[in-house]
């Protein structure tokens, strides 16, 4: 035994994150070295060989490995497809240790061509792949690749498994989601007062016990006070007592404070005139929180998704560039816009008939509107309407008026016949 106060060394273990839901594609030779990494780290429901075994168990959603030595980039072309199709990452584990060290394993009995063979396949990995990162794998397009060189990680690398970044199905609620504020901060503190939230000095706001603010997106743009506003939310979200997911409008003032070329309009010029008032501490603070936010929510369990435009059953819970753009912009007409000049926007909801609830905001409505298990928050504050929220699992709505017309609409706000509660 140890002497009395002795420490021991420890024993530092590699560890990789991987999302909880993606495809794993593995790539290297031998079989055997995959087969065994494999077994070691997967359940066997889990590992695949082909494309469509493992497209059946992504439409699912389920993690899925596919087991193929991957050599080449057309091999590698199917598996990053399959994950664009299936709007998961594709995440690339390169096991590649050295040449010597394959010899050393191999079997006494494998005859002179196999190893022969063996080696020439990996002197054309390293080609393929080039240098210590293979960053041509994320050309190819997996979104992130690890490469183990030696047989001490690929004997004790640990694979975490994380949830996805809109992944909050621990979350349980009872939950207070807030339509598009749009710079509206008068509305936006009569409203949490409804709710029952109490305001304090430097922007704290103290929630009911229990619940939790979700602020549906666009924070900004229009209103008459929307550094305000990104300061109470920001605040509440530091404070644990609030979400949000982006809205297309922080999306596009998050693309100007990083100096990237946008036309001020629709709002923005009169975000960034107010905004040129604030330290640059406080720029600096909206970068990262914008940065940081999920293009969707999905809560409860799944019961729930927050969504600043909505989004359908089959890309809820998943992430890529098709997932972020329906997120924030909602089912656009990709050709033609509208007499005014706007995209024509789809009625997605109108042909939703997923299973979870999605809250969601973007195109104005005269009030809250229901329909097939969607429920519409954006009644357009900032032109003269209200702001509203839904209290979860309640279902009831809230809504303030707004207290001025501070921007005219460019088109009207929708008229609709409404479910009841979404029935």
């Amino acid at each position: 035994m140890p002497s009395e106060g002795l420490e021991l060394p420890t024993l530092e273990i590699p560890s990789l994150n991987i999302p909880r839901l993606c495809l794993v594609v593995l790539i290297g030779v031998p079989d055997d070295l995959r087969a065994d990494f494999a077994r070691r780290h997967f359940a066997p429901e889990e590992v695949q060989t082909s494309l469509e075994a493992a497209s059946e168990r992504l439409s699912r959603g389920l993690l899925t490995v596919l087991n193929a030595p991957h050599l080449r980039a057309l091999e590698r072309a199917g598996a990053a497809q399959l994950a664009r199709d299936q709007n998961v990452q594709a995440v690339a584990l390169v096991l590649d240790p050295p040449l010597a060290d394959l010899d050393d394993q191999s079997d006494a009995q494998s005859d002179a061509q196999s190893d022969a063979q063996t080696r020439q396949n990996v002197t054309d990995l390293h080609r393929e792949l080039g240098g210590h990162d293979s960053p041509g794998l994320r050309v190819e397009g997996f979104r992130t690749a690890h490469r183990l060189r030696s047989w001490a990680e690929l004997e004790h690398i640990h694979l975490r498994r994380v949830p996805l970044n809109p992944d909050r199905r621990e979350l349980h609620g009872p939950f207070d989601l807030i339509g598009d504020v749009h710079g509206c901060l008068p509305e936006l503190l009569e409203l949490l007062s409804e709710l029952g939230y109490t305001a304090g000095e430097q922007s704290e706001v103290k929630p009911p016990a229990g619940r939790t603010a979700i602020f549906l997106g666009d924070l900004g743009d229009r209103g008459p006070d929307s550094p305000g506003v990104l300061r109470l939310v920001m605040g509440m979200v530091q404070a644990g007592t609030a979400l949000c997911v982006q809205g297309n409008h922080d999306a596009k003032l998050l693309r100007a404070l990083q100096g990237h070329p946008v036309r001020a309009t629709h709002g923005l010029e009169i975000t960034l005139a107010q905004l040129s008032y604030e330290p640059p501490e406080f720029l600096d603070a909206v970068q990262a929180f914008l940065t940081a936010l999920p293009h969707h929510l999905l809560l409860d369990d799944g019961r729930l998704v927050a969504a600043h435009a909505g989004l359908p059953a089959h890309l809820q819970g998943r992430d890529s560039g098709r997932v972020w753009s329906f997120a924030l912009y909602g089912d656009v007409e990709r050709q033609g816009k509208s007499e005014n000049g706007l995209p024509i926007r789809r009625d997605w909801a109108a042909e939703y008939h997923g299973p979870a609830l999605v809250a969601y905001g973007h195109t104005p409505v005269q009030q809250p509107r229901w329909k097939n298990r969607t429920v519409n928050l954006d009644t357009g504050c900032v032109f003269g309407g209200q702001l509203s929220a839904l209290l979860y699992p309640e279902l009831t709505t809230r809504s303030v008026p707004a207290g001025a017309v501070y921007r005219e609409a460019g088109r009207a706000l929708m008229e609709v016949e409404s479910d009841e509660r979404g029935a």
